[in-house]
This record gives C-alpha cells, sequence and structure tokens, in this order.
C-alpha cells in the first residue's frame, strides 16, 4: 500500500527546531557539550504555589474526567489578571477561551475564520505557526515586512489595495518573537482604524506580555478602543509561569470570533486536565511578585550575553522584551550555515532567523533559557568561534 500524504503537507517545511534538535544530538553523540539557546522553553520552575495547586488537585481521583471547556473559575481569573495587569475589563462568560496553549489557538484559527482565496497579513519575520496556519487552511499569505529601520513595526499604508480588498484577517505581536521588538498606543491605534477602514480581523499574539525590561510600560491591544471591536488577542502561562509542558493559555476579546473558535475547538478536544486549569487560577491571582523577579533575572541573563558578545566584538542591540536575543550576524555567513557551523563547532545552539521568513536571512535567534553564567560561557564560545572562522 501506497502511503500519500495530503497535499498541503507538501506545503510545510520541515520545523527547524526538529532539524536543530536532531543535529544537536549528532553534535553530543560525538562527546560535545551543548549550550542550548535555541528552543524558547522556560528553565525556570513554576512558582511552588503553582506546584503545590497541582498536586493538591492530581490527588483527587474525581477531577480526572473530561473538562470540556475551561472552568468559570480559570476564565474569572484571566479577567482579574487583565483588569490587574493591563487594566481591561473583560468579561469572563463572554470574552475568553481557554486553549491548550496559544499555539493551539493561533492554529485552530485560520480553520475557524479563513476560506481558500482569503489573504492573511503575516509578520516576517515571524512564529512559524503564522503562516502554517494560514497554509494549513487554505488561505494565501501575505507577508508584512518588519526591518529595523522601521522599528519593525509593519508599514500599513504600503500594502497594496488589491490584496486588502481580499484580507480576512492579520497578525501582529508585541513584544514579537523572533524580532523583540514592543508597539507603542500609537501604532496600536493605526492598526485599529486600518481593521475598521478595511474589515480586518486583527490577531494579536501577547505571550510574552510579562517579559518586558527596562520599565518599558505594558500594553495589551485590549487596552486599545475600539479593539474588542476589530480583534482578539492570545496569551499563555508558559512564559509567564513557566508552565509551559502543561499547555494551557487562552484568547480575549471580540465575542463573536470567541464563539466560533469555540464551535470549532469543541470538535477537536475534550478540554484541559482540571488540575491544571485550577493551578493556572492560582497563579493568575496570585502575588505577582514572582513575574517581577522573573523581569530581573531575564533581564541579568540578557545583560550577561551582551556583554560577553560585545566582548568578543560582536554587538547586539538590547532587547527591550521576551526572553530573546535577535541578533545581526557577522557578514560573510548564510543564517543557516552560521547556527550550523556554530553548533558543530563551538557546541552553542540557536536557530537561524530564515526559519522565521525571508526577511530573517542574515539573523539569528537566541533564547535567555540558560543561567547567567551558562551565557556568559556561550559568549566566550561563540567570541572564540568568531575568530577562528572570520570571513572578512
Amino acid at each position: 500500500m501506497k502511503i500519500v500524504p495530503s497535499q498541503i503537507m507538501g506545503k510545510l517545511t520541515t520545523g527547524i527546531f526538529t532539524e536543530m534538535a536532531n543535529k544537536k544530538q549528532e553534535v553530543i553523540q560525538k562527546g560535545m557539550d551543548v549550550i542550548d539557546l535555541s528552543v524558547g522553553s522556560p528553565n525556570l520552575p513554576p512558582p511552588d504555589f503553582v506546584v503545590d495547586s497541582l498536586v493538591e488537585y492530581c490527588e483527587d481521583s474525581a477531577k480526572y474526567g473530561y473538562t470540556l471547556t475551561g472552568i468559570p473559575e480559570f476564565n474569572q481569573a484571566v479577567s482579574y489578571f487583565y483588569q490587574q495587569r493591563y487594566q481591561v475589563e473583560i468579561n469572563p462568560v463572554a470574552e475568553v477561551l481557554q486553549l491548550m496553549g496559544s499555539q493551539d489557538g493561533l492554529s485552530h484559527l485560520a480553520l475557524a475564520m479563513v476560506n481558500q482565496g482569503d489573504y492573511v497579513l503575516v509578520p516576517d519575520p515571524g512564529y512559524p505557526i503564522y503562516e502554517a496556519s494560514v497554509t494549513i487552511a487554505g488561505g494565501t499569505v501575505y507577508p508584512m515586512p518588519l526591518l529595523e529601520e522601521n522599528q519593525y513595526l509593519p508599514q500599513l499604508d504600503e500594502i497594496p489595495a488589491e490584496v486588502l480588498e481580499k484580507t480576512k484577517m492579520m497578525i501582529i505581536s508585541y513584544p514579537g518573537n523572533p524580532v523583540t521588538a514592543l508597539a507603542d498606543e500609537s501604532f496600536f491605534e493605526q492598526v485599529v482604524e486600518f481593521a475598521r477602514r478595511h474589515n480586518i480581523l486583527v490577531v494579536h499574539d501577547f505571550a510574552y506580555s510579562e517579559l518586558i525590561f527596562d520599565h518599558h510600560p505594558q500594553m495589551s491591544f485590549m487596552s486599545i478602543p475600539g479593539a474588542k471591536e476589530v480583534g482578539i488577542e492570545f496569551n499563555s502561562l508558559s512564559k509567564t509561569f513557566n508552565m509551559a509542558g502543561c499547555r494551557i493559555g487562552y484568547v480575549v476579546g471580540n465575542r463573536d470570533v470567541i464563539n466560533i473558535l469555540a464551535a470549532l475547538k469543541s470538535h477537536i478536544d475534550y478540554g484541559v486536565f482540571y488540575p491544571i486549569q485550577k493551578a493556572a487560577e492560582i497563579a493568575l491571582t496570585s502575588d505577582y511578585q514572582v513575574l517581577d523577579d522573573q523581569v530581573k533575572e531575564y533581564e541579568k541573563r540578557r545583560d550577561a550575553l551582551l556583554t560577553g558578545l560585545a566582548g568578543a566584538g560582536w554587538n547586539v542591540p538590547k532587547s527591550p522584551a521576551t526572553m530573546f536575543v535577535w541578533a545581526k550576524i557577522p557578514e560573510g555567513w548564510a543564517s543557516r550555515e552560521f547556527a550550523f557551523a556554530l553548533l558543530e563547532k563551538a557546541g552553542v545552539a540557536v536557530v537561524p532567523g530564515d526559519a522565521f521568513g525571508s526577511l530573517g536571512e542574515g539573523y539569528v535567534r537566541i533564547a535567555l533559557v540558560q543561567t547567567a553564567e551558562r551565557l556568559t560561557e556561550a559568549a566566550e564560545r561563540i567570541g572564540n568561534f568568531l575568530s577562528r572562522n572570520d570571513k572578512n
């Protein structure tokens, strides 16, 4: 019997994270110690109160059935969190939908909203699921260039009118991944006006909402007047509370879109495990000192890495947010060539920028998922690599 995948599978590329993981194992098998700065999976533990809550509810044998949806206490906790952290009022019944992580929701949204022939505006560089979800749904991706000279903000007035006539949805993300830029109130107001004018659904990925450095303000897209009319916002407990493996997140905003996505998900899954929901509830309504402490830790890590790289002659701009550094690589290298050579010769794993779109070429993304001491060591290894492999 010949097994033939769907045509859609032929349009999807092999995930770069899988490629890097395979190459990493090859390098380890050769006896080299690898400092893995590729996948953005937090190495910090969740708060003690999250673990305590999980243990408590896991011991209750009555809590192992299907939950089907988010429990009311979880939705109320999301509403409380948004009011406390971003000064945004969210209706817990109509404007919140629980997800198995924000990637779950992002991957299903296009299926729920996009028809064949519909265009979706996607950032380039951008997180891979944005483009992949549109491709799977049969939509057409229109890349919005994110350029350093434009502060990594898309130039909405440069999108052709014939594209906008067919556009159903646009995806933005601030703080961004892989670019670590922030957006201000003026830009978000421009987005709301743009979306109204062209009848476009705005999808804001806010997964790094609590990893903002140097006293820059936190700003939810939902805080902008009119945002709920035109958009939704995805968020997650993966990075905020180091619960990545728990797979729990949510989307807030436009209630019509929430209902449509909920209807699709009712055909796909049976809800998040009850103890995880309760742990998430505790996290969202807890003492937020843990969030402030975490920001300080990531700032320390960022500064250790960038100081070390500067000492090696590689000056990288200071990331204002997220758990990443977006670094322009030395001249003479292609992104994948640089990333794989760095892994093989120095034992440091980073992600080539072209994995996030064509405009990521010439960059790498470095994740701050090791201690400051380990990041200093990574910078030393990178410095030695560059001195031995100078292409200028």
